[in-house]
């Protein structure tokens, strides 16, 4: 058993879990963050950081210097556009390896002990919890989308949904999307273009079941295949040369029957989470970590729950809508046409999103 007892354990040492850190440090708890992986952690993610996650990054005082800035969405099909801008500051387009050094610069500079380590055994009293020969007055389980401690808790809930997966990968080209997130709309995914430097993008792909069955055993692999449901996109990167590796995620729904376990908090995607159509997935996560520390900090873990399910009330219901949108072929079709027609509607869902 460890001989000092921390005030927080972080399980997870990715964006959401050195976010709790540093909220935690600046509010003058004493903080362990434990990581199985060493040093800079890439994964899977569109790389488009919404203007409240931007906001939470400058709270945090971390300091991005290779970025975007984007100042709203462009949706394209069969070639219509429709254009929708934020209302509240600017996005960031972030290759995911600058952000997790940026944020884990400012937590080992906050004083945040960040050690290599898997945990195992989990165990607690009415005052502390241990784990493995770690001991802290409170946990907070930032470990991702397929959380171990979440398993380990028996948190999660029965799938009973159609799975949905995403792949990501960077191409050496300079943005054309002037200053936009691009999301090109086919009836069987959805691929977000997020500029992120001067001469690259990130193409990340949504997908379903459907579009997995339809590209099994595709010659040049299932990622290339898929480029193909975007006519206009596959004729851009046609001769672009890919400069990272392919990263894959799923299934990225998970819901959970609650969100703590008595001084156990989830945050960010161990918390639960829907779907990255909205890009709200970091921001989200920010703000669970926020909510984390505060709950933390005032003594009232037994509420973070119903905090937890407040501020995410929002995402959940508008990502809910517009996956039922793309699951109906005859509203699919109504949705960039009429965006287009009405632009102010397009600002009024991304504003409503984010509050």
């Amino acid at each position: 058993m460890s001989e000092s007892v921390d005030d927080l354990l972080i399980i997870g040492g990715g964006p959401v879990g050195l976010a709790s850190s540093i909220y935690a440090a600046l509010a003058g708890l004493a903080v362990r963050v434990l990581e199985t992986k060493p040093g800079v952690i890439d994964k899977a993610c569109g790389e488009g950081l919404m203007p409240g996650g931007a906001k939470a990054l400058a709270e945090m005082g971390v300091n991005i210097e290779a970025c975007v800035p984007f100042k709203g969405i462009r949706y394209i099909e069969n070639g219509r556009e429709a254009i929708g801008n934020f209302q509240n500051g600017e996005g960031l387009g972030i290759r995911r390896l600058v952000l997790h050094d940026a944020m884990r610069k400012r937590a080992l500079e906050l004083g945040v002990i960040i050690e290599e380590h898997q945990a195992k055994e989990i165990s607690q009293t009415s005052e502390f919890v241990t784990v493995d020969t770690y001991q802290a007055r409170y946990v907070i389980a930032a470990d991702g989308l397929k959380s171990p401690t979440r398993r380990k808790l028996a948190l999660e809930k029965k799938k009973k949904h159609f799975a949905r997966y995403g792949l990501r990968q960077h191409f050496k080209v300079a943005p054309w999307t002037d200053n936009y997130v691009e999301i090109h709309l086919s009836p069987l995914a959805e691929a977000y273009i997020t500029p992120v430097s001067h001469d690259t993008v990130g193409v990340a792909i949504l997908f379903g079941d459907k579009l997995r069955s339809k590209l099994r055993g595709a010659e040049g692999g299932f990622y290339k295949a898929s480029l193909k449901e975007f006519p206009a996109l596959q004729k851009r990167l046609e001769n672009v040369e890919p400069c990272s590796s392919i990263k894959g995620a799923g299934p990225l729904k998970t819901v959970l029957k609650k969100r703590a376990e008595g001084r156990i908090l989830m945050a960010g995607d161990a918390a639960g989470y829907l779907d990255p159509l909205t890009g709200e997935g970091l921001r989200l996560g920010f703000v669970s970590a926020k909510t984390a520390v505060k709950a933390i900090c005032n003594e009232t873990h037994e509420q973070y729950d119903k905090e937890w399910k407040l501020m995410t009330r929002r995402y959940w219901f508008s990502t809910s809508m517009i996956l039922e949108v793309r699951k109906n072929s005859v509203l699919n079709k109504l949705v960039v046409p009429t965006l287009a027609r009405f632009p102010r509607l397009f600002d009024w869902i991304l504003a409503y999103v984010e509050k």
